[in-house]
C-alpha cells in the first residue's frame, strides 16, 4: 500500500496578506522620506510624510482584520515600519531642525526618541501573545503609540510652522520636549485607545460632522489644526488614567481578575 503523499507546509505569505502589508512598506516608505525632505530643508513636506504615514499605518490593521489577512509577518512588518516611520524619521528630522545646534547633546536627544520607540514596539510585540494584559482588555494602551509620539515630537514644527516663531527652534525647547514624549512612549501610563472610546447614538451624526471639519481644517490650516490635535491629545491624557484608576477599582472589587499590570 502506497503511503499518502506528505503534504509540505506553503512557504510565503497568502494573497490576501498582501494589500495590508503593502499598505504597511507605503507607511515605512512615507515616513522615511521625510528625512530626504528634512535634509533639503523642506520642513512642510518632511513633516507631513510621517503625519501620511501615521494614517497609513492606521489603515494596514483595519484592511488586514476586513479581509482577514492578519499575519505574525504582517505584525512584525509593521514594528519594524513603526521603528523607522515614527522613531528613526521624527529623530533625524529634529536633529536637523533644531537639536543639531546643541552641543554634544543634541544628537543624544534625537537618539533617546528613536531608542524609546523601538523599546515600546519591543515591549508590544514580547507581550502580543501574552493572555494577562489588563490594558489591552480594558481597551487601554499602555504608553502612548508611536505615531502619537511622532506627532507630539513634531509639536515644535507645527507651531513652528504656523506662527513662525523662531524661539521654537532653539534647542532649549526641541531638547527636554523630546525627552519627555520619548518618556512617554516607554511609560506604563494607561492611554485612550479607539476600543475605549464609545460613542452614543445620539452623538454619532456629530461626530462625523465633527470629522469632516477636522479633515477640512488639517486641509486649510494644516499646522494650527495638528498642533490643536496635538493640544487634545494631551489634555485627554489625565482622563484616560483616570478612567483606567475606575477599571482597576472595579477589577480589584471582582474576585479573580487581575488589577493590574
Amino acid at each position: 500500500m502506497t503511503p499518502p503523499p506528505i503534504e509540505r507546509p506553503r512557504r510565503g505569505i497568502p494573497l490576501r496578506a498582501l494589500p495590508p502589508n503593502a499598505v504597511t512598506a507605503l507607511a515605512l516608505c512615507t515616513g522615511l522620506s521625510g528625512v530626504r525632505f528634512a535634509i533639503g530643508d523642506e520642513w512642510e513636506k518632511a513633516v507631513a510624510a510621517v503625519v501620511l504615514a501615521g494614517i497609513l499605518d492606521g489603515m494596514d490593521g483595519r484592511i488586514a482584520r476586513m479581509m482577514k489577512g492578519e499575519s505574525r509577518f504582517g505584525a512584525e512588518l509593521d514594528s519594524l515600519s513603526d521603528v523607522i516611520a515614527f522613531g528613526v524619521a521624527p529623530s533625524i528630522i529634529l536633529y536637523l531642525w533644531s537639536l543639531q545646534h546643541l552641543p554634544q547633546f543634541g544628537w543624544v536627544f534625537a537618539l533617546s526618541l528613536a531608542v524609546c520607540c523601538a523599546l515600546r514596539l519591543a515591549r508590544f510585540n514580547a507581550q502580543i501573545d501574552a493572555v494577562e494584559q489588563p490594558h489591552k482588555s480594558a481597551g487601554f494602551l499602555t504608553g502612548i503609540p508611536a505615531p502619537a509620539g511622532a506627532g507630539l515630537a513634531l509639536l515644535p514644527i507645527f507651531l513652528w510652522l504656523a506662527t513662525g516663531a523662531d524661539s521654537l527652534r532653539s534647542p532649549g525647547v526641541t531638547a527636554p520636549w523630546t525627552a519627555v514624549v520619548a518618556f512617554l512612549m516607554i511609560s506604563n501610563i494607561a492611554t485612550f485607545s479607539w476600543s475605549s472610546l464609545r460613542l452614543r447614538r445620539s452623538v454619532r451624526f456629530e461626530a462625523l460632522a465633527a470629522v469632516a471639519i477636522v479633515g477640512a481644517a488639517v486641509l486649510s490650516a494644516p499646522w494650527a489644526t495638528l498642533s490643536g490635535i496635538c493640544a487634545l491629545y494631551l489634555i485627554a491624557m489625565p482622563f484616560s488614567i483616570r478612567s483606567y484608576a475606575r477599571v482597576r477599582r472595579h477589577r480589584a472589587a471582582a474576585p479573580g481578575v487581575p488589577a493590574d499590570e
